[in-house]
């Protein structure tokens, strides 16, 4: 029997998240794993009255390109891709790999090889966001994969999924407009500000936020979702951060993050696992080293970390720092191949002080 929460998500995607309208293109990109919520997305769309464009990939074709491809491959872009990434009105992307570290034996300047190819793409997709030209979707499909990075079993994990992004409730729609209240409100509280204190064990970290827009992530991007966000004033980050949740990158563990920042610049770092490929990102380009996004987490629902950034990010109580680009309606103006979060849980005894003002203590917000 088919389950009735992977209907509901597709309905959220098309819906809610992108809004899609009759006569739009919209992409649907995401590996075979994923065809069961592919299949229902595509079905959505069409009843939008849009047309459809299905890019599926066979489970293993990343881990292949990086093992096989020569260093003129690596530098390759597809005209199919820019062509796309110019012309369709909306992208929903499903992640769905079967073993996240698939990629944990490639050589990591291959990937920042391909980052870096690829870069031209992603700054075009996040201008024309930007500019309200492009509605687009990130959203994650239950693996074993996943699920064994989680620690938990494959239903436990369906559970956790479905829950994080509300379509275990009868009307999911209805759910996230509420959600979408609250966290509006919060972005309008801190909107306007001019500085953001982080403490807590291991942390003491000011940033500048003056003149940057907050933009309240309530699942038009995301889904799950859960989150305000802004891009902090480049060269303004001073003091230290201990991040608490381990992150999959490039099929690699890192863990145990400590980063110092001075005017800005990050001046020092270690990590407990993976600390060379933490020097290897900071060092793949000059914006690397600073940070291109302070977000703020919402969602309850998500509880504990999964090593999967697209639901600790949002844990509600934690605070998340990317290193590397901007999102330029944010204003912010870094420029770099590299976004990577990390995340600060507050939970554990920090605080999120604005202006002098309380924000949020022990991951509870208090205003």
């Amino acid at each position: 029997m088919a389950d009735l929460r992977i209907q509901r998500l597709a309905q959220v995607l098309v819906h809610y998240c992108t809004e899609v309208k009759p006569g739009e293109l919209c992409t649907i990109e995401g590996e075979s794993t994923a065809e069961p919520l592919i299949q229902a997305v595509y079905e959505e769309v069409l009843g939008a009255g849009a047309n459809p464009t299905v890019l599926m990939s066979p489970e293993r074709a990343q881990a292949a390109f990086f093992a096989l491809a020569s260093e003129e491959q690596l530098d390759h872009v597809s005209p199919f891709a820019r062509q796309l990434t110019e012309q369709a009105d909306v992208r929903i992307r499903v992640l769905a790999s079967a073993n996240p570290r698939e990629l944990s034996e490639i050589d990591p300047q291959r990937q920042v090889r391909r980052q870096r190819a690829a870069s031209e793409l992603m700054e075009r997709v996040m201008a024309r966001a930007a500019a309200g030209e492009l509605r687009w979707v990130l959203c994650q499909y239950p693996t074993n994969g996943y699920a064994g990075e989680a620690e938990m079993s494959l239903a436990s994990y369906e559970d956790f999924v479905y829950r994080a992004c509300l379509c275990d409730e009868q009307d999911p729609l209805a759910a996230w407009r509420a959600q979408a209240s609250e966290i509006q409100r919060l972005a309008e509280w801190i909107e306007g500000r001019e500085e953001v204190h982080i403490q807590g064990p291991g942390t003491d970290l000011r940033l500048s936020i003056a003149g940057r827009h907050f933009i309240a992530a309530d699942g038009k991007r995301n889904m799950p979702d859960g989150e305000f966000f802004t891009g902090p004033v480049e060269d303004s980050a001073d003091g230290f951060i201990t991040f608490h949740l381990a992150t999959n990158f490039g099929g690699r563990e890192v863990a145990g993050v400590k980063l110092t920042f001075k005017d800005g610049l990050v001046v020092d770092a270690s990590a407990e696992r993976g600390e060379e490929l933490l020097h290897q990102m900071l060092d793949s380009d000059p914006g690397a080293r600073r940070l291109g996004e302070l977000g703020i987490g919402t969602n309850f629902q998500i509880e504990r970390g999964t090593r999967s950034i697209l639901f600790d990010e949002k844990i509600g109580g934690t605070v998340h720092l990317a290193l590397g680009r901007s999102y330029p309606e944010t204003g912010g103006v870094n420029e770099s191949s590299l976004h990577w979060d990390q995340i600060c849980d507050l939970r554990r005894g920090g605080s999120l002080t604005v202006d002098g003002e309380l924000l949020q203590s022990d991951g509870e917000f208090r205003v």
